[in-house]
C-alpha cells in the first residue's frame, strides 16, 4: 500500500510537470569534415597545428581499402598451428595484401555552441582500428587499443563553449597483429553526446524479462545515472512503449543523486508480443529523469520479449519451440567497401542470408558494429556475440595477448554493457580457438572471463569455439562454459555426447568448404587442402582444408544427433585475408570459404544451403554448359526435391534420387561421366510417381555480346550513405550468361550519386576496389552506388569494348 501511494504521488507530480517536446539529450554524429593523413605527424594533436594539406574524409573511413594490393603488405612468417602447420611459412595474403599497417591521424574542427557551457559532453566511438589515442583541444583524453571495442570519454572539462574546438585521434595498426584483414582508421561511427550534468550513463540501462508466461511479461530495469557530485533529488520514470508508440507499462521512483547511482524498476506488461526469428517484434524503454519540474534527460533503449533454452537432448528452443540454428560466421569487412561500416550494405548482406534460410550469426571473432545487432533485432537473426580471438597466449606477434593483462576485463565489460539489451543476442562467446585449450592454466583464464560475464549478465549462457577438443575437455575449459561449441568436429559429436551427456552442444564453426564462384574442375571429387594453378577451388563444394569438411558431412552428423543445436558455417561471405588453401601463393588475397563471394554474388553453395534451410522449391543445376566437345563432365543438382531426371538436348540421361548410402548423394543429385555436347542441359524435378514438378536449364552460351545491369532495388534514400548493389552480367546475343567472360567493364555515374566501389568476387584479382572499371569474373561483376543527399535520379552506365552497353536508373528520395 505504501509503494502504491508513492507511485500515485509521483504520477501526480509528473502530470503537473512542464513536459519538454525536445529531448534534452543531444546527439551529434561526427561524420563529415574530417582531415586525415596516413603517417606519423609530430604535434598533430595541438590546436595550432595546420592540417590544411591533409585529405578530407568522411567517417566511417577505412584508409587501407583505397590502396593498392601488394604481396609485401604485412607479409608474415608464421606457423599457424590451427591450420596443422609445424614449420613457419611466408604468408603473403593473410591480412588481405592491402596497406593497413601504419599510423593514421584524424582531426576535426567542432564548433561548440555557447549553450553547452554547463552541459556534460561525452564522445563515443563505436570502433577505431586500432590503438586509439584521443585528444581534445590539445589535451590527452584517453586511449583504447582494441580496434573492435566501443568506448567513450568525458570531454566536459575540456570543451570551449562558444568557440572552435579541435578533436584529434591517432591510430596505429601494428604489423602481424591480425589473422585477417582488420581495416584501418575510424571505421565505425563517432558521436558527441551532450546532456545535463545529471544523466543516464553510456549503456546505462539493463533490461531483463525474467518472466514471460500466462499472457504477462515482467520487465526488470536497472538504470545507472551519473551526477555532478552535488546532491540532488530527482524522479525517474520508466515507460515501455510498443511499436505503435503506445505506452504499455510504466514505473517511477524518487532518488537522490550525487555520483553514480543505479535505480531499479519492475513493470508487468499485459500480453507482450514475443520477439522471434519470424516476427521480430521490438519494444522500447524510455527513461526520463525529472528535476525541478523539468525533464533533464531522456534515454531510449530498444528491447524485446523472448525466452530461450539450450537442451542436452533436443537442441535449442526459442519461445518454447525447437529452432535449429542455421547459422553462419561473419567477419566484419564489407568486401569492396572495406571495414568502414555502412548500415545499408549490412542490410543488403543480411537480406541475402535471410533468402538463403540463415537464422543466426556468429560475430567472428570480435565484437560487431552496433548496427549489425540493430539489424539482427529488426530482421530476426539470433546472434552469438564473440569477444576475442586471443587470450593470454598469442597467435600473432602483436595480437590481443599484448593487451590482455590491462584490457581484457575492460573490453569484456564494455562489450557486454553495450550489447546486453539486444533480444537477438543469445550467447556470449568468450573466444575462438584460443591456444589456452592446450594449457594447464587455460581453465583459470576461461573461468576469469566466465565469471565476468556472469557478473555483468547472468541471463545468457557462455560459449567458446573449441577446435582442440581433447585438450579443451581434459584441461577443463569445456566444462566451464555453459554451451561448448565445436569447430569442425562432426566425427566426434557422438563420442563427446556419450562421455558428457549433460553438455549442450552445437557446431561453432562448420564445413569451411572452399570454392571460387563459377570455377569447376573434373572429376568432381573430394579434395583436401588441394592447390592448383590458377589458384582457384572447385564450385562442386567438395574441397576443403585438412582440418575442415564439406556441408554434406556436417549435415549427416547434425541429422544423426538430435541433441545438436545447429551449426555456424565458416563463412557466410568471403572476406579479405586468409586465402586458404593458397596461403603462400600470391596473388591470392581473400578467402574462398564464403557461401557468397566477396562482392555479394551467391556461389553455387548458396543454393545447397537454401535447399536445406528453407521451404522453398530449390532446383539449381551446375556446372555451366560451356566445355570442350567430348569432355567428361560431372553434373550436380542442389535441390529440395528428392528425385530428378537429367536431359541433354532432349535425351534422358537418367533419373537420380537422393541416396544416403553415399555421402555426396545424400543431399544432392549427381550424374557423373556425362559426355559434353553443346546445347541444352535440363533437369526436371519429379514427384513420387515420376511426374514433373519443376525444371531448370543450362545452355551453351555463344560469344559475349552485351551487358545487363540488375540493381538490388530501384529506389533508395537520398541520405548520402545508402548503397545500391548493381550486378553486371555479360550475355551472348540470345541473352545467355557467358560463364567464362572476363571483359573489362567501364562505369560512369551521373546524377544524385557516386560510384563507391567495384568488385567481381575473384580472390586472386589485384584490381582496385575504387577505380571506375572492373573485369568480369566468370561472367559477372558488381558496381556499388552511393546516394547523395539530394533527391533525384542516378544513372549508371556500363560499357565494354565490343559489347552492347547498358544503363540503369535508380530513383532517390528523402
Amino acid at each position: 500500500m505504501k509503494n502504491l501511494l508513492i507511485y500515485s504521488i509521483l504520477l501526480a507530480f509528473m502530470v503537473g510537470c512542464n513536459f519538454q517536446k525536445e529531448n534534452p539529450r543531444e546527439i551529434v554524429l561526427l561524420d563529415k569534415g574530417w582531415k586525415f593523413i596516413n603517417s606519423e605527424v609530430e604535434g598533430a594533436q595541438n590546436p595550432e597545428y595546420k592540417a590544411d594539406s591533409w585529405e578530407e574524409v568522411s567517417v566511417p573511413h577505412d584508409w587501407a581499402i583505397l590502396g593498392e594490393f601488394h604481396e609485401d603488405n604485412d607479409v608474415i612468417m608464421a606457423t599457424v598451428i590451427e591450420d596443422g602447420e609445424r614449420v613457419p611459412q611466408k604468408r603473403t595474403g593473410r591480412t588481405g595484401g592491402l596497406p593497413h599497417v601504419g599510423v593514421g591521424w584524424y582531426r576535426k574542427t567542432i564548433d561548440i555552441p555557447a549553450s553547452w557551457e554547463n552541459k556534460a559532453v561525452h564522445i563515443e566511438f563505436d570502433g577505431a582500428m586500432s590503438h586509439a589515442q584521443v585528444y581534445f583541444n590539445g589535451e590527452f583524453v584517453g586511449e583504447w587499443p582494441y580496434g573492435y571495442a566501443s568506448f567513450g570519454f568525458n570531454l566536459t572539462e575540456k570543451i570551449k563553449a562558444g568557440k572552435e574546438n579541435i578533436l584529434a585521434v591517432r591510430l596505429e595498426n601494428k604489423p602481424a597483429s591480425s589473422r585477417w584483414y582488420p581495416g584501418a582508421g575510424i571505421y565505425r561511427n563517432v558521436r558527441l553526446v551532450t546532456t545535463n550534468p545529471i544523466h543516464v550513463k553510456q549503456w546505462g540501462t539493463y533490461i531483463t524479462t525474467p518472466e514471460i508466461q500466462n499472457g504477462k511479461g515482467l520487465v526488470e530495469m536497472a538504470t545507472t545515472i551519473l551526477g555532478n557530485g552535488e546532491p540532488a533529488e530527482v524522479a525517474v520514470l520508466t515507460e515501455v512503449i510498443n511499436k505503435k508508440g503506445i505506452v504499455v507499462g510504466k514505473a517511477s521512483s524518487k532518488t537522490k543523486i550525487k555520483g553514480e547511482t543505479t535505480v531499479k524498476h519492475k513493470l508487468k506488461i499485459e500480453k507482450p508480443k514475443l520477439w522471434s526469428v519470424e516476427k521480430p517484434i521490438m519494444y522500447t524503454v524510455v527513461t526520463k529523469i525529472y528535476k525541478d519540474d523539468q525533464v533533464i534527460d531522456e534515454y531510449h533503449t530498444p528491447f524485446g520479449f523472448r525466452y530461450f533454452e539450450f537442451t542436452n537432448d533436443n537442441g535449442f528452443f526459442l519461445n518454447g519451440e525447437r529452432v535449429p540454428l542455421k547459422g553462419v560466421c561473419l567477419h566484419h569487412d564489407l568486401g569492396p567497401l572495406g571495414a568502414a561500416v555502412n548500415k545499408s550494405a549490412l542490410r543488403h548482406r543480411m537480406n541475402l542470408l535471410k533468402e538463403m534460410g540463415c537464422n543466426s550469426i556468429r560475430t567472428s571473432h570480435n565484437p560487431p558494429t552496433p548496427e549489425m545487432l540493430d539489424l539482427a533485432d529488426e530482421m530476426g537473426f539470433l546472434v552469438i556475440d564473440e569477444a576475442f580471438d586471443e587470450w593470454k597466449l598469442g597467435k600473432c606477434d602483436n595480437g590481443y595477448h599484448t593487451l590482455w593483462d590491462k584490457w581484457a576485463e575492460k573490453d569484456l565489460v564494455a562489450f557486454i554493457h553495450r550489447d546486453r539489451n539486444h533480444p537477438s543476442v543469445i550467447m556470449w562467446s568468450l573466444g575462438n580457438e584460443i591456444r589456452e585449450q592446450g594449457s594447464l592454466e587455460g581453465a583459470e583464464v576461461c573461468q576469469f572471463l566466465n565469471d565476468i560475464v556472469k557478473r555483468e549478465d547472468p541471463t545468457r549462457p557462455t560459449t567458446a569455439g573449441f577446435n582442440n577438443w581433447t585438450r579443451a575437455i581434459s584441461n577443463g575449459l569445456a566444462d566451464i562454459v555453459d554451451v561448448p561449441g565445436w569447430n569442425y568436429k562432426p566425427q566426434h559429436y557422438n563420442f563427446i555426447n556419450k562421455n558428457h551427456p549433460e553438455w549442450k552442444m552445437y557446431g561453432a564453426e562448420t564445413a569451411s568448404t572452399v570454392s571460387s564462384r563459377g570455377e569447376y574442375f573434373f572429376p568432381a571429387e573430394e579434395k583436401v587442402h588441394y592447390t592448383r594453378e590458377p589458384y582457384h577451388c572447385s564450385s562442386f563444394d567438395n574441397e576443403f582444408p585438412r582440418w575442415a569438411t564439406s556441408p554434406d558431412r556436417e549435415w549427416v552428423a547434425q541429422d544423426s544427433f538430435k541433441y545438436m543445436a545447429g551449426e555456424y558455417v565458416w563463412t557466410g561471405f568471403d572476406y579479405l585475408g586468409e586465402p586458404t588453401p593458397y596461403n603462400v601463393q600470391w596473388p591470392s588475397r581473400s578467402s574462398y570459404f564464403g557461401i557468397i563471394d566477396l562482392c555479394g554474388i551467391p556461389k553455387d553453395r548458396f543454393y545447397l544451403y537454401q535447399s536445406r534451410w528453407t521451404n522453398k522449391e530449390v532446383l539449381h543445376l551446375l556446372p555451366h554448359w560451356n566445355w570442350e566437345s567430348g569432355q567428361n563432365v560431372s553434373v550436380h543438382c542442389y535441390t529440395s526435391f528428392d528425385k530428378g531426371e537429367l536431359f541433354l538436348n532432349g535425351k534422358s540421361l537418367g533419373i537420380k534420387e537422393k541416396d544416403p548410402s553415399n555421402l555426396y548423394t545424400t543431399y544432392r543429385l549427381v550424374w557423373d561421366n556425362i559426355t559434353f555436347e553443346p546445347g541444352e542441359l535440363k533437369v526436371v524435378a519429379l514427384d513420387e510417381t515420376n511426374q514433373p514438378i519443376k525444371e531448370t536449364v543450362k545452355v551453351t552460351a555463344g560469344e559475349p555480346a552485351k551487358i545487363i545491369l540488375e540493381a538490388d532495388r530501384q529506389e533508395a534514400k537520398a541520405n548520402g550513405k545508402e548503397m545500391v548493389f548493381v550486378t553486371v552480367s555479360v550475355l551472348d546475343k540470345d541473352g545467355n550468361i557467358c560463364p567464362k567472360a572476363d571483359n573489362l567493364v567501364n562505369f560512369d555515374v551521373e546524377g544524385a550519386g557516386i560510384l563507391r566501389a567495384v568488385g567481381n568476387g575473384d580472390p586472386t584479382s589485384l584490381e582496385s576496389f575504387v577505380k571506375p572499371f572492373r573485369k568480369a569474373f566468370n561472367g559477372k561483376c558488381m558496381a556499388i552506388i552511393q546516394t547523395s543527399e539530394e533527391a533525384g535520379e542516378i544513372l549508371l552506365k556500363a560499357e565494354s569494348v565490343g559489347l552492347e552497353p547498358a544503363q540503369i536508373n535508380i530513383k532517390t528520395a528523402m
